[in-house]
């Protein structure tokens, strides 16, 4: 069966297996000859669900490693969580704990991933890339759906981790858990009081933005294209939840240094796609003309000098090593970050 031509959007043309009637043959066109492309179907969410599997089996096991690496760690004391915790040197007693990291720290690299190709598609792209068009917007939705499925196993480890070594009546610690975990302000141990509003948040903002996807066409392209540059916010507020409260990375050094790092390349390409719009409209003219206020073009133009700010810092933290990390640990450190 011949190639189909790519969608106008982002959706990923269904074809008929080779052999059908449908495919071989059309009413109006009895006699062997070319086939016509069909129109393409729109993309749904159960597609995309279908196709995610193999993404999320990869997810799974990088998950699983993660996982492996950080028991080892625990058990060997060689973990900066066993000085930030010391009582989860008991690595069999706190592995639902050790799993929960795991998956946030798999949602943080696929979130990762889901950026890079969300910004490698919405601006000019390479002239070599090692999938098509289609085939890497299939991926960018499928990374999306599994990075929300990631955030959410990390969520709910962390709640059943309270619920099971709370010492409550079992109605009492489950409800206590879902507040601490799922409500805004209910942690209010430590730097937590912070740092899970944050990741709570992450969590609420990347379930709308990334399945409005699929309600486009209700809302409007135009809106969903508004609506889905938030995405790059959960982004954000990931790293910084990870950075405020990630064990792993409490104090200074090539680890936290390396995620500082990973932010450089989302942030190049942020700013090649504000310096080179897929679109005319959002062209950042010399001065503001006729067609655009002064108001929207200095909000371009600020957006843009953000931008390289951002690239600066990041160069400067990654380059100095200043990194924001603690380098003495407190002397009680269970009063300054406590789980239980």
């Amino acid at each position: 069966m011949t190639n189909q031509p790519p969608a106008p959007e982002p959706a990923a043309a269904a074809e008929l297996p080779t052999g059908s009637p449908e495919a071989d043959a059309t009413p109006d066109a009895p006699l062997p000859g070319p086939r016509q492309p069909r129109p393409a179907q729109r993309t749904t969410l159960r597609s995309d669900l279908r196709a995610s599997w193999p993404d999320g089996l990869v997810a799974l096991l990088v998950t699983a490693a993660v996982f492996v690496l950080l028991y080892i760690r625990i058990r060997n004391k060689t973990s900066s969580t066993v000085s930030v915790m010391p009582f989860m040197a008991d690595a069999g007693g706190f592995w639902m704990y050790f799993l929960s990291q795991a998956f946030g720290w798999s949602a943080l690299l696929w979130a990762w991933g889901t950026v890079i190709l969300g910004l490698l598609l919405s601006g000019r792209r390479p002239g070599r890339l090692p999938l098509s068009g289609p085939r890497l917007e299939r991926l960018h939705r499928t990374t999306s759906l599994n990075t929300i499925a990631l955030i959410t196993a990390h969520a709910l480890l962390f709640g059943a981790e309270l619920f099971r070594h709370s010492t409550d009546a079992w109605n009492s610690a489950l409800g206590t858990a879902f507040v601490e975990t799922f409500v805004p302000g209910g942690y209010t141990s430590g730097t937590g009081q912070i740092a899970i509003p944050i990741g709570q948040a992450a969590l609420y903002l990347a379930i709308p933005l990334g399945l409005l996807f699929y309600v486009r066409h209700r809302i409007g392209p135009k809106t969903w294209r508004v609506l889905h540059r938030f995405v790059i916010v959960v982004y954000v507020l990931s790293v910084w939840h990870t950075l405020l409260y990630g064990t792993n990375v409490w104090y200074d050094g090539w680890f936290r240094t390396s995620v500082w790092l990973l932010q450089l390349p989302i942030a190049a390409l942020l700013l090649v796609r504000l310096l080179r719009p897929a679109r005319r409209s959002e062209k950042l003219p010399l001065s503001p003309g006729a067609t655009a206020s002064r108001t929207g073009w200095a909000l371009r133009l600020g957006g843009r000098l953000a931008v390289v700010g951002v690239v600066v810092a990041l160069v400067v933290v990654v380059v100095s090593g200043s990194d924001g990390g603690r380098t003495v640990p407190p002397d009680d450190t269970s009063s300054s970050h406590n789980h239980d």
